[in-house]
């Protein structure tokens, strides 16, 4: 017998953010999330995206055991940018069963339908920094500290449940080289002369902050055209640069300025967190934040989280002037290993650049969409 709990008060929220640590309790591939953040991100009263998200949490029980969870949500701004009157569901788990699948994604879609949605897709955040994409190759690969895992059984239930393939993102696993290859260097150097550019890197977590506003929006600028995305508002740039900007490694951090001092790309690395998540089970105490410390100066691989270029400068190889800073700083941390953050299938200039290095394309995620029809 199934039971439906709407999340309504912060102890049941706290139920809702902790289900997966008991599903993937004896998965060695899921990484926790770090439990405060993902309670940030939750709360109505705390994610700026509040101001033009509605969404709803819920809980479903089998024989008065937590069986699952999923979250919907209406983005009202991605509603106006790209004319699609879509709800999003995210934040959806479920033990391996079809009934509690089924129910959970009749949940969501009830709501959109209520709300006048024409149809429904995800798992999707409430903006494109939020984890999204559910995985459908690659179960036994470790995940990284910024991507959704799932069980191999997921997609097969959404197709069950008449979903289809929206849109996928490639990811990759590439050894860190111990030097260029000399054409990517003459192409860096060739670059910086005809574009009167330079690389600068930092030191200090704290010299990054006066960038940080200028780094979000060229978020804004490059990536305005990629799937779904919406521009964020200065208060969740505020938002974002607290939650990350405060523990980044500055060493894998890396800004290029045009003659102007104007940002004309970058590029942020973390070293991995996914083993030390994994220890730490997503708390920050009584030893987490030294142990996420740890591994931000003590490790040998890192994740690669955003790259971006300023729109009047793509196509010009300024790319190589971020592999070249990048792969220094790899080289100074004794980093051998990079992950790649999820790609969009259609953006193949960017995933045509990896051809130039050794290692694979290791995983692959969807985003699945259904057409709600009248009841």
């Amino acid at each position: 017998m199934l039971k439906v709990v709407e999340v309504r008060t912060k102890k049941q929220l706290k139920k809702f953010v902790t289900f997966p640590f008991k599903l993937y309790s004896d998965n060695p591939y899921w990484i926790p999330p770090l439990l405060v953040d993902e309670m940030n991100t939750l709360r109505w009263d705390k994610n700026p995206a509040f101001s033009y998200c509605k969404a709803r949490y819920w809980l479903v029980y089998k024989d008065n055991k937590l069986a699952g969870r999923i979250a919907g949500i209406i983005n009202q701004r991605a509603i106006e940018k790209w004319g699609k009157k879509y709800a999003r569901f995210g934040w959806f788990d479920f033990i391996d069963d079809p009934d509690v699948a089924k129910c959970l994604l009749k949940l969501v879609e009830d709501w959109a339908r209520q709300e006048g949605m024409s149809g429904i897709q995800g798992p999707m955040g409430f903006c494109d920094l939020d984890k999204e994409g559910m995985l459908i190759e690659g179960f036994d690969e470790l995940g990284t500290f910024t991507t959704l895992y799932n069980y191999s059984y997921y997609p097969r239930y959404m197709e069950m449940m008449g979903y289809v393939k929206d849109v996928d993102w490639y990811e990759y696993v590439l050894e860190v080289p111990d030097q260029l290859s000399d054409n990517i260097l003459k192409i860096a150097e060739t670059v910086k002369e005809r574009n009167q550019l330079r690389t600068i890197t930092f030191t200090k977590a704290k010299q990054i902050l006066p960038y940080a506003t200028s780094i979000f929006k060229m978020i804004n600028e490059a990536y305005s055209d990629l799937y779904n995305v919406v521009p964020l508002t200065d208060e969740q740039v505020d938002f974002y640069v607290k939650q990350y900007f405060s523990v980044v490694n500055p060493d894998f951090v890396n800004i290029v300025l045009d003659r102007n001092d104007q940002m004309a790309a970058f590029s942020i690395g973390f070293p991995s967190l996914a083993k030390t998540m994994q220890k730490t089970k997503g708390k920050l105490l009584p030893l987490g934040f030294i142990r996420l410390l740890k591994a931000l100066k003590v490790n040998n691989s890192v994740d690669m989280l955003l790259v971006a270029v300023r729109p009047d400068l793509q196509g010009k190889g300024v790319n190589s002037l971020l592999m070249e800073a990048m792969a220094e700083a790899c080289r100074k941390n004794g980093i051998k290993v990079a992950h790649l953050n999820p790609q969009l299938e259609n953006n193949l200039k960017v995933r045509s650049q990896w051809k130039h290095f050794s290692g694979q394309q290791n995983k692959k995620r969807r985003c699945y969409y259904k057409e709600l029809q009248a009841q």
